[in-house]
């Protein structure tokens, strides 16, 4: 008995030096008992919307309990973020974030209401995205080393757009820039469907945007791809090279997908979620829905996510700072 009871401390004294309390074990073992609340900080409808409602689906067929999106959109989603970091860490609060919550930290500094960092528990990268590099026709660039010559002949004449200062496609504008030596104009807009729409007009010369949202537009020939970011060419066009291939291996701008939990969330819970994600993601139907999508199925661990949230957030404050770009 007394052995029992000894090994039974030990056992105890284990767990709270890893940090992980024996009744977050027994709490693992039974959740989820009632349903979970993904926080989306967007309005319904947008890329991460649907990805995290996917996300929400493959919990709810796995683990047997409902699945619910909340969007609360706005503030460059640092509302919905903010209420996520607020929540009880209890695992019945999830939260769908993308590369706005690498990119506000360097962005917004010490305006942001958290710590992206500190506030958080990564569970899963679900997926990311590659962006292609278009021109206007009339730019009249064969490949990318005839669009970088003439920019560089004609400095500041060349023009791009994106959804805001801060957005995925202005920083992704701005990393080109850097990378190859270049002055170019950015013109932030309201909204993406209007930059692309002035982008086929011939309004703005150049553009970054998710390589499904120009695919046919490009097929139809009336914006000209010169590469796509990532490690390898993108199956929607498979004859644009990427950007290492094209000699600027620099550019590499993937817009991120996954989910997190406010800080403080059980291991065993985190575990838990994020196994059912990488099993879905990797071996399941979500691969498929999410390749039909145009997006790249990831299914990392917490760790890998961790890590790659880190890599990111270093990589954005670097390109906000050289680029002396300020928040609207």
């Amino acid at each position: 008995m007394q052995h029992s009871r000894r090994n039974f401390i030990h056992y105890c004294t284990g767990l709270a030096v890893s940090g992980v309390a024996p009744w977050a074990l027994a709490n693992a073992g039974q959740y989820p008992d009632k349903t979970i609340r993904i926080i989306i900080p967007y309005p319904a409808g947008a890329a991460t919307d649907n990805l995290g409602r996917l996300a929400g689906q493959a919990l709810q067929q796995a683990l047997g309990q409902s699945a619910i999106a909340d969007n609360k959109g706005g503030g460059g989603t640092t509302i919905g973020t903010r209420e996520l970091a607020r929540s009880a860490p209890d695992g019945y609060t999830l939260g769908m974030v993308d590369s706005s919550f690498t990119i506000n930290p360097g962005l917004l500094g010490a305006r942001l209401a958290y710590d992206t960092q500190k506030d958080f528990t990564p569970i899963c990268l679900i997926a990311t995205a590659q962006f292609v590099l278009v021109t206007h026709p009339s730019v009249g660039a064969k490949d990318l080393a005839g669009f970088l010559a003439k920019a560089k002949a004609e400095p500041g004449a060349l023009a791009y757009g994106s959804a805001g200062i801060g957005s995925g496609p202005h920083l992704a504008g701005e990393q080109l820039a850097q990378q190859a030596g270049l002055q170019v104009t950015h013109i932030p807009y309201k909204g993406g469907g209007t930059v692309i729409t002035d982008l086929l007009g011939g309004q703005v010369q150049f553009g970054f945007a998710t390589v499904p949202t120009l695919a046919e537009h490009i097929k139809a020939g009336k914006l000209k791809a010169l590469a796509v970011t990532g490690p390898k060419r993108s199956p929607l066009l498979a004859d644009v090279p990427t950007f290492a291939e094209a000699g600027l291996a620099g550019v590499d701008t993937m817009p991120l997908f996954g989910l997190v939990a406010p800080k403080g969330v059980p291991a065993a819970v985190v575990e838990k979620i994020s196994s059912v994600l990488r099993t879905s993601i990797r071996q399941g139907e979500m691969q498929a829905k999410l390749k039909s999508m145009g997006f790249e199925p990831i299914g990392s661990t917490p760790q890998e996510f961790s890590q790659r949230i880190t890599e990111e957030i270093a990589k954005w404050t670097e390109v906000i700072r050289k680029g002396k770009i300020q928040p609207e």
